[in-house]
């Protein structure tokens, strides 16, 4: 019963003889635990018995009563304790062997055992208490996650923050991690010709919006690689960029990142534009964003090497107001609340109640934030206190040392 069922079932599966008999006795618990305690009493009693013919021959009638308080003991320490103690601590080397001993004696005493199961499950349902399982070997998300959070010096810790990613990923929606609309970096067709092709020369991303006045109106998307070649060949006009833009694709706000990769996946996407339930523009998601989530962020776009973050000559970090704070929690090893906006600027804005001036101080969590700038009814710069962050590497960096 101590063993390792997930342990268990990978040894079955490499035909361990020991592993693959013991995972066909646990498969019906009832029926084992039934023969290990048929066997057990029946030698309990015989033994019990002979102890008390013994003492009495001995010693007559004290030799009763010298016999049960000698037996207890023995049979406590020898028999009860000690044994499942060691069982306890090595099961696989007392289960393993002990399973080609219990497969044959189940089999000779099968009739013996479904009768007492058949009786025990009478006197349960006399008391009107269920016999049948309560549950089975699998694990919940939350049960999962604190067994791989157990893997400590088992697994790598990178590999094993990615898998807690992964199971992270459905508390996550796309709204967590989205470019808003406001940093949408596209091409305006109302724009001047000459404008839009100095915009070109600078974008560095490979897929392009689309759009005519504002990102509502939205035409599609292109991708840098295909505009390219019209440009050595001096025949990219706004009539050829209309050809090669790409029907868009949206997604509902709130969808889980688990269910848009799935959904990348299926319609072959790598982009996405989060619209709400008037099918207004949100914010913009690629899968890039959501593989970040899992491994951390790899890309090598030099305008996206956090530009949000800026460490001050005191060790403060100077924070852009339209940064995630999922991006400053992870990057910054804080843990400032998630459940509620998603940047630090409605963050702040959601604790204050109005909008701050600049200069204003607050604290959310034991973390100091001064107001920097605030410009269009935003903030646009905070200052983040680095003193609980530099406590809490510190105490991160002890912990490592300590083993």
């Amino acid at each position: 019963m101590s063993l390792n069922r997930y342990r268990l079932k990978h040894l079955a599966e490499k035909n361990h003889g020991g592993a693959k008999r013991a995972a066909e006795l646990l498969a019906d618990p009832n029926r084992l635990i039934s023969l290990i305690l048929l066997g057990n009493n029946f030698i309990n009693i015989i033994i019990t018995q002979l102890a008390t013919y013994i003492g009495y021959l001995l010693f007559g009638d004290a030799g009763i009563a010298i016999a049960t308080g000698a037996l207890t003991l023995i049979l406590l320490i020898f028999a009860e304790v000690t044994p499942k103690t060691l069982a306890a601590n090595k099961p696989e080397s007392i289960a393993f062997p002990a399973a080609y001993v219990y497969k044959p004696l189940l089999k000779l005493l099968l009739p013996l055992v479904i009768v007492i199961n058949w009786l025990a499950k009478m006197v349960l349902t006399l008391f009107q208490v269920s016999h049948k399982p309560s549950g089975n070997d699998a694990l919940t998300s939350d049960e999962l996650r604190v067994a791989v959070n157990e893997t400590r010096g088992l697994i790598p810790d990178s590999h094993r923050d990615m898998l807690i990613s992964i199971l992270d990923l459905e508390r996550v929606s796309v709204n967590d991690i989205m470019v808003s609309r406001n940093d949408i970096i596209g091409i305006n067709l109302e724009d001047s010709w000459n404008d839009t092709l100095k915009q070109i020369r600078k974008l560095s991303h490979t897929r392009i919006p689309i759009y005519s006045g504002n990102i509502d109106n939205l035409l599609g998307i292109t991708q840098l690689r295909k505009i390219l070649p019209l440009l050595l060949d001096n025949e990219f006009n706004p009539e050829s960029l209309k050809k090669l833009t790409r029907q868009s694709y949206f997604i509902p706000e709130g969808t889980p990142l688990t269910t848009q990769l799935i959904n990348f996946r299926k319609n072959k996407r790598r982009m996405g534009f989060v619209v709400d339930e008037y099918g207004d523009i949100q914010g913009l998601v690629t899968i890039e964003d959501i593989l970040e989530e899992i491994v951390g962020e790899f890309t090598t776009d030099p305008t996206a090497l956090h530009q949000d973050f800026y460490q001050d000559t005191d060790g403060s970090y100077l924070v852009d107001g339209s940064t995630h704070i999922r991006v400053i929690n992870r990057n910054l090893n804080v843990n400032l609340p998630i459940e509620g906006p998603k940047t630090i600027n409605g963050l702040i804005l959601e604790y204050m109640e109005f909008i701050p001036e600049s200069g204003t101080s607050l604290k959310i969590n034991d973390y100091p934030i001064e107001i920097m700038q605030v410009k269009n009814n935003m903030v646009k710069t905070v200052r983040l206190s680095t003193e609980k962050i530099t406590q809490i590497r510190q105490l991160q960096a002890e912990l490592s040392l300590n083993g």
